[in-house]
């Protein structure tokens, strides 16, 4: 795949080649989007009928990209005589500034083409191409291209203005243009997104982020002030310190605005991720919590106020459970996908139990437990009930909807990515292992905001019972002991699904493994068949379905492994976790800082840099979270009543970590941690 530049405001971004072109792809989403709309499906500049070709692309921030460029092919850029610049911005529409430069000692005539044009393609029908059933038009104004699609009250326009004149047909723009010896040629061209609602206005209007202007200035001023807001990180290792400012940046690039409530939320990742999703938005949020948790109760709020009530097959939905996936597409409008919302994931619901408890462990915001009760009565009762499909104490999914629900509803949720070790896959209903420690530890958090917050004793010796009751089933049923580590799930007749897999690094986080197996696990998972030396593997590389490059069967995730070293930490690890908290820091050097969704699960004696997976996520939400909890890990930080409690365990080689003005209901507190052995510069640190 050809190198693609990315430019994001919240959930509107636009993906480009090198030369800021944007041509039609049915396999890639390609163009520009706002809330699961593509408004440009080709944006194409050609002189005098030749392409350009990219010097350079300065794309160092988020909202802005300028491209330099020059006719002919790369052969030819010495004896070029002109030159062409793109200056790109982005805020909820496109500006762009083409500025054509010419070199010559004399005047020179082109005639520059802008092609342009919409297919108002739906995010899902990028890759699954379906006949559009809406009617699209074009039509030219003074200035302007508008281009527009409806179909019934879906209705949705691209407005293309230029602010110089030029011949405009329903294709684009052409610009007969004369310039000077060394002088230059500039046109500011507008792209406005518009999304209509049944009143005729656009949906967006009344969010404030919609209001007004929205110009770099004001996007870096809105990121600047976010960015403000975490605590500061002083530290000997680079790739630390590069880590932790790219996922600042990139976390309050991936916030967007809400229609349905109006709040700032994170989006799970560029580009097939720009809206909310349960689980990402809950790992996230676990992430960032230490650091920014003015960002988690917007989430938390939004998660409750759309959470289950009854039962929906089409969208998987059921009482009390949490969403999946939140989309604003054509497709979702006429249920031609189950997602507005879809509630396809059987591990959202304990995790949302989880992280009210952490948030109000690390804040003190017992009124938004308070506020919430309802709603974690609701998701704890759904895991007893419609979680626990087979009435065998756990949680199992099958999707209610054969057609276009989905069929793995764990966080590894591709098709194949649950199997036997020799690499057969199980039936359905599945019960992962991973689900059983999520609900073990939604009990034990519930139990004590029940007791804490809701006053019911009883309620909460319940769930305690429940919790213990679960964990002891869980160690005899789960635990495979001739291999000595759990099995990755069970099937429909209760049956071990034996592959190894990192599920087992999420067991330790949540606390239901025995103290006495957890030694076993953390082999395992830093073992060879596990660890590639860059992180954790999600397959063991001796397992029927493993493949390096497999979405699920053996690359490693930075977000995974980030769960992993918290578990192990948890355990007290401590070195195992940090030797995954380097690995992963070290990775993220060669990816400028950004870790991406996932990357090539290859034995770091093969490569001597991690290899990207090919449709990677970048930048994503989980990944850029990832970085936040390696620190939070590395420095031991763990809230106490209203005291935090600071335990370093710094890995070899990085030398000293000082971390100013952590957050919390202490106030703000400061964390300093060093490693026995003086920072090694050699390796980058």
């Amino acid at each position: 795949m050809k190198q693609l530049i990315s430019i994001l405001d919240g959930n509107t971004f636009l993906v480009s080649d090198r030369r800021g072109d944007v041509e039609p792809s049915l396999d890639f989403p390609t163009g520009l989007f706002s809330f699961d709309t593509r408004f440009l499906s080709t944006w194409l500049i050609t002189l005098d009928g030749q392409r350009l070709h990219a010097l350079s692309v300065d794309d160092a921030r988020s909202y802005q990209t300028r491209f330099f460029l020059a006719p002919g092919e790369p052969t030819h850029y010495l004896d070029a005589k002109v030159s062409v610049i793109r200056s790109r911005a982005i805020g909820g529409s496109i500006d762009e500034e083409v500025t054509v430069l010419n070199h010559a000692g004399e005047e020179i005539e082109f005639a520059l083409r802008l092609d342009i044009g919409a297919d108002f393609a739906d995010l899902f029908e990028i890759k699954n191409v379906r006949q559009k059933h809406g009617h699209a038009t074009a039509s030219v104004g003074e200035n302007e291209l508008r281009l527009t699609y409806r179909r019934d009250a879906f209705h949705r326009e691209t407005v293309v203005s230029t602010s110089t004149p030029g011949d405009i047909d329903v294709a684009g723009m052409t610009f007969r243009i004369r310039i000077g010896p060394h002088g230059e040629w500039t046109t500011r061209l507008h792209v406005a997104t518009l999304i209509y609602g049944a009143r005729g206005e656009d949906i967006r209007s009344n969010l404030p982020l919609y209001r007004g202007v929205r110009n770099p200035a004001a996007i870096e001023a809105e990121q600047d002030e976010l960015i403000e807001q975490a605590p500061k990180l002083g530290c000997d290792c680079e790739p630390l310190a590069g880590a932790y400012r790219r996922s600042l940046n990139d976390l309050a690039a991936l916030r967007y605005e809400s229609i349905s409530l109006g709040a700032r939320l994170i989006s799970a990742g560029l580009p097939w991720f720009m809206t909310l999703f349960g689980r990402d938005s809950i790992f996230t949020s676990l992430q960032v919590l230490p650091f920014l948790p003015e960002l988690i109760p917007s989430t938390l709020l939004l998660l409750a106020g759309l959470q289950g009530h009854r039962l929906d097959d089409f969208r998987d939905e059921e009482p009390g459970k949490i969403l999946h996936e939140l989309r604003y597409g054509e497709t979702a409008g006429f249920e031609e996908q189950p997602h507005s919302p879809y509630y396809g994931s059987a591990d959202a619901t304990p995790l949302f139990v989880i992280l009210l408890d952490e948030y109000e462990r690390w804040t003190g915001d017992g009124a938004l437990i308070m506020k919430l009760e309802s709603s974690i009565r609701a998701a704890l009762a759904w895991i007893d009930t419609y979680g626990d499909l087979l009435g065998t104490g756990y949680i199992w999914y099958r999707t209610r909807n054969p057609d276009t629900g989905l069929a793995n509803q764990c966080w590894k949720d591709s098709w194949d990515s649950i199997s036997y070790r020799d690499g057969r896959l199980p039936g359905f209903p599945r019960a992962t292992c991973e689900l059983q420690g999520y609900a073990y530890d939604a009990k034990i958090r519930g139990a004590r905001l029940a007791r804490r917050f809701f006053n019911d004793p009883a309620y909460a010796d319940r769930l305690e019972r429940e919790a213990a009751d679960l964990k002891m089933r869980f160690n005899r049923d789960f635990w495979i002991p001739d291999k000595e580590y759990y099995a990755l799930a069970l099937d429909a007749d209760g049956r071990q699904v034996d592959a190894l897999s990192s599920n087992v690094g999420h067991l330790l986080w949540s606390g239901i493994v025995d103290e006495s197996r957890a030694g076993r696990l953390a082999e395992h998972l830093l073992g060879p068949r596990l660890f590639t030396g860059w992180g954790v593997r999600t397959l063991a590389d001796d397992q029927g379905r493993y493949n390096p490059i497999g979405y699920h069967v053996g690359t490693v995730w930075p977000f995974d492994n980030s769960i992993i070293a918290w578990g192990l930490w948890k355990y007290g690890f401590r070195e195992e976790a940090g030797r995954i908290c380097d690995a992963i820091l070290d990775a993220s050097r060669f990816f400028e800082g950004r870790l991406p969704e996932a990357f090539a699960g290859y034995d770091r004696t093969l490569t001597e840099y991690p290899v990207k997976y090919p449709t990677a996520c970048s930048p994503q939400a989980w990944s850029a979270g990832t970085p936040l909890l390696l620190l939070r890990v590395i420095l031991g930080l763990e809230p106490q009543g209203d005291h935090l409690i600071i335990d370093p365990y710094v890995p070899d080689g990085m030398g000293r970590i000082e971390l100013l003005d952590i957050p919390g209901r202490w106030g703000r507190v400061d964390a300093l941690g060093r490693s026995r052995t003086p920072h090694d510069s050699s390796r980058g640190r």
